[in-house]
């Protein structure tokens, strides 16, 4: 454990709450800078007890990697739902469909769970911890396997690399 973390448990969480509360401002006064740097040390430090055990990240390079994909993916999401919505109603056929998890950690899961939420066209609308599924909804559902082999390949597989 190093010695500076327990007056600064989530020093990257500090930096994000800084950051977000002058994006939030809009402006970078001498003022707003103390107090968004004073929030982003003192949010953290007073909330640590309700936090779960840190992740630890085995293999950064593949995060990147993940993250990429993922931007990509909402690009390409975003576009596929404006045609689908713009288009006619036959193009649709919504349905919701299980997904069986292969992952352990429990962050692990939650970012898989935010990441089918953030591609637009579907959404993580229950985790069942006992059966280890998710229950997803998609706006259009062809296949449901076809739909699972995806979210597999595509971010469960390098969830697992970069966690496990």
């Amino acid at each position: 454990m190093k010695p500076w973390s327990h007056w600064i448990p989530r020093p990257l969480f500090s930096v994000f709450l800084a950051v977000l509360w002058l994006l939030m401002l809009n402006s970078l006064a001498p003022g707003h800078v103390l107090l968004g740097i004073l929030l982003g040390l003192a949010i953290p430090f007073l909330t640590r007890a309700f936090w779960p055990e840190q992740a630890q990240v085995s293999r950064p390079l593949p995060l990147l990697k993940y993250f990429l994909v993922l931007l990509l993916d909402i690009i390409k999401s975003n576009l596929t739902v404006a045609f689908r919505i713009l288009g006619s109603s036959r193009n649709l056929n919504p349905g919701f469909f299980t997904f069986p998890l292969e992952l352990d950690d429990d962050f692990a899961i939650t970012i898989l769970a935010s990441t089918i939420s953030l591609t637009p066209g579907t959404v993580s609308t229950h985790y069942d911890a006992e059966k280890r599924t998710l229950l997803i909804h998609a706006l259009h559902l062809d296949d449901e396997a076809e739909a699972i082999a995806a979210i597999k390949q595509r971010y469960e597989r390098p969830l697992k690399e970069i966690f496990q």
